[in-house]
Order: C-alpha cells, then sequence, then structure tokens
C-alpha cells in the first residue's frame, strides 16, 4: 500500500468509524453487557426551571404546555428565569403567577447558564428538570424523565428530542439511537440541553462560562453516577429554518463543547474509566475530527485516480457534493432525502471545521441566542 493509499484509507475509515464503526461497537457491547435500570411509580417533588430571552411570542405556549403535563397536583413548580429580556417576556410570565409560576428577571443579559444559575436557590423537592422556552413536551414526558430516578444509581436523565423530516430530523434519530445504546451500556456522556433532569442532592452551581447540557452530566459521571436516555420523555421543535441558521448555531454548539471537553479532559483517562473515555473520544472526539477525514479523503483521492478502485470513491464523494449543492440552489432537489440529509451533514461538519478555527484562535462562544424554530 503506498502512502497515498494509506493517508487516503485513514481519512476515509475515521469517518466511517464516527458515523458507523462506534455505533455498531456499542450495538453489540449493549446485547452483551446492558445494564438494568430499576423504575417505580413512586413521584417525587419536581421543580422546572425556564431559561427565556425575548421569547414574548413563544413563553405563553410554554407554560400553559409545562402545567398541562401530567403530574400529580402538588407535585411540580415552575419557575421561569428571564434573561435581559425586553421584549414584555416578563410581563407575559408574571400574568400565571395564580397558577403558581415563579419569575426570576435580571435586566442584565447573562446567558442561558446564568438564567439557570440565577433560579438555582429557588429550586425545590427531590428532582430538577430543565427545559427551554422553545421545546413542547408531550404530556407524559415528565413522569417519563423522573422514573429512572428510583434507581439510586442514576443522577441525571436526557429527554429525546423529535424533529420532523429528513436532514436535521434524520441526524436527530440517529443521535437519540446512539444515546440509547450508551446508556443501556453504562452512561450517557451528554444530554439534550433543552429538556433534562438532575437529582437535586447533585445540582450545583457552574461556571457560566461552560454549557451545562455537556458539563453537569460529566460531573455526574465523576461522582459515580449514571446519566441515561428516557425514550417516552419527547420534546418537539421545529427544524432550523435554514441551514445558515443551523451553521451558526452549531458553531456555537461544538465551541462549547470543546470548552468543556478540555476542562474535563481528566475522564478521557482510559484506566480510569474505560467506557467513559472511549465514548468522549468516539462520540466527541473523533466527530469533531470528521472535517480533516472528509478533506483527506477528497484530496488524497485526487493522486489516485489512475486505479479504477479510487474512481469509484472520487465518484461518490462526487455525488455527495453534488447532492448537496444541488440542495442549495433548487428546493425540487432540497425535498430529496438524500439531498437533504448530504446538505445537513456537510453544514455540519464546515460547522465544526469553523468552530476548530475560532477555537484555536483563542474565540469562545459564551452569550446565549435562542435559535428561532
Amino acid at each position: 500500500m503506498s502512502l497515498g493509499e494509506l493517508a487516503f484509507w485513514s481519512s476515509t475509515l475515521l469517518v466511517i468509524y464516527a458515523y458507523f464503526g462506534y455505533p455498531l461497537l456499542l450495538l453489540i457491547a449493549s446485547r452483551l453487557f446492558a445494564r438494568e435500570t430499576n423504575e417505580s411509580e413512586t413521584l417525587p417533588e419536581v421543580s422546572i426551571l425556564i431559561p427565556v430571552h425575548n421569547q414574548a411570542d413563544t413563553i405563553r405556549e410554554k407554560i400553559e404546555n409545562t402545567i398541562a403535563l401530567n403530574y400529580p397536583e402538588g407535585r411540580k413548580r415552575i419557575i421561569v428565569s428571564s434573561d435581559g429580556s425586553d421584549d414584555g417576556t416578563d410581563e407575559v410570565v408574571r400574568s400565571f403567577e395564580s397558577e403558581g409560576v415563579s419569575l426570576v428577571s435580571s435586566a442584565e443579559r447573562g446567558g442561558k447558564v446564568a438564567a439557570q444559575l440565577r433560579a438555582l436557590p429557588e429550586l425545590r423537592g427531590e428532582v430538577a428538570v430543565f427545559t427551554d422556552a422553545s421545546i413542547l413536551l408531550e404530556a407524559d414526558s415528565l413522569l417519563a424523565i423522573v422514573r429512572p430516578f428510583s434507581d439510586r444509581s442514576v443522577g441525571c436523565v436526557s429527554s429525546e428530542d423529535h424533529v420532523p423530516g429528513g436532514g436535521e430530523g434524520l441526524y436527530v434519530r440517529y443521535e437519540m439511537a446512539l444515546r440509547r445504546l450508551e446508556g443501556r451500556l453504562q452512561t450517557l456522556i451528554g444530554v439534550s440541553g433543552s429538556f433534562y433532569a438532575v437529582r437535586a442532592t447533585l445540582v450545583a452551581p457552574t461556571d457560566p462560562r461552560y454549557t451545562r447540557d455537556f458539563l453537569v452530566p460529566l460531573t455526574i459521571i465523576e461522582k459515580g453516577y449514571r446519566v441515561l436516555s428516557a425514550p417516552g420523555a419527547q420534546g418537539h421543535f421545529l427544524p432550523a429554518p435554514s441551514a445558515k441558521s443551523e451553521f451558526h448555531r452549531k458553531v456555537r454548539t461544538v465551541m462549547r463543547g470543546m470548552d468543556v471537553l478540555f476542562k474535563m479532559r481528566h475522564l478521557m483517562n482510559p484506566f480510569r474509566r474505560p467506557f467513559v473515555a472511549w465514548a468522549l473520544f468516539s462520540h466527541k472526539v473523533v466527530r469533531w475530527l470528521v472535517p480533516v477525514g472528509l478533506g483527506g479523503a477528497f484530496i488524497f483521492n485526487l493522486f489516485l485516480l489512475g486505479d479504477p478502485l479510487y474512481q469509484v470513491t472520487a465518484l461518490l464523494q462526487l455525488l455527495l457534493y453534488g447532492f448537496a449543492s444541488g440542495a442549495v440552489f433548487s428546493s425540487k432537489i432540497r425535498a430529496l432525502l438524500p439531498a437533504k440529509a448530504a446538505l445537513f451533514f456537510l453544514v455540519t461538519n464546515a460547522a465544526v471545521f469553523l468552530a476548530w478555527i475560532r477555537y484555536i484562535g483563542g474565540e469562545r462562544a459564551i452569550v446565549w441566542e435562542p435559535t428561532k424554530r
């Protein structure tokens, strides 16, 4: 094998491992070594915290949706933390005071994490639930996300996002299946920031610089608890309105993730927590290296076109980029699932590449901007 072939296959296998190899290994391992979770019908008192910034147009529906969730009367408390809102959001929240909704408001903008931290002293009960204003929950979602806490080994439970359609929707379904496998085998390493729950005794302030939907599960794992996914705890929201908005959201998300992983890098020591180290490496580091793999596979393929095998691999890559390009310029092509998936895949990895450049350059994504959906 020539040096060019070695470089090509190393790049290609990196991409294949990130999206297919790791899930396949998880599937095999989870069938051989699955861990059971004990659940009961006992329902603890919960506090539901909703951070919000200038979402007067959506917060009413969110509060009404939260109030209507199936849960025993008097066992849930709703707190809305307004982060520098100046569009009438606070007034909408105050209109629900008679229904037991509390408002924590700040005139200064601090970001999503700061809004959550500001409201932590208001939490009561045995479980703290964190959810975003942009997501609507199914009626039994609160029941589903709380029940796993009857198992004393569980410290945090994540919901499963539901986004319709292809593109982002297809990716979300893939990601939720991957998390299910991680939890079945041992533990998730991240949660859906739009809806997750934490055992109250483990809720603690964190540096506002770090995104809590990645840092909190890792700190809980560090304390010896598991993080699980609850398939019955589902939230619904629309796909991002455009590839551009999804691109910017992904850049911010990856940069925050890099920040957290660097802070918690000691968890990647395979001699301390082998599964956690493997999951962090495979689910995060290798996934973030996919843009390098894609670039390497394309460039090194160009030097191997004299071989029929590499003519086929070049054609497959051109089809991927061609579908994505067609989806950008033609609504008819964009309606096709392969084109929609190709566009989302490339937009996502372009965002990861940009996140690397910005992160290495010293830029950090701190202030929260709710995604408009």
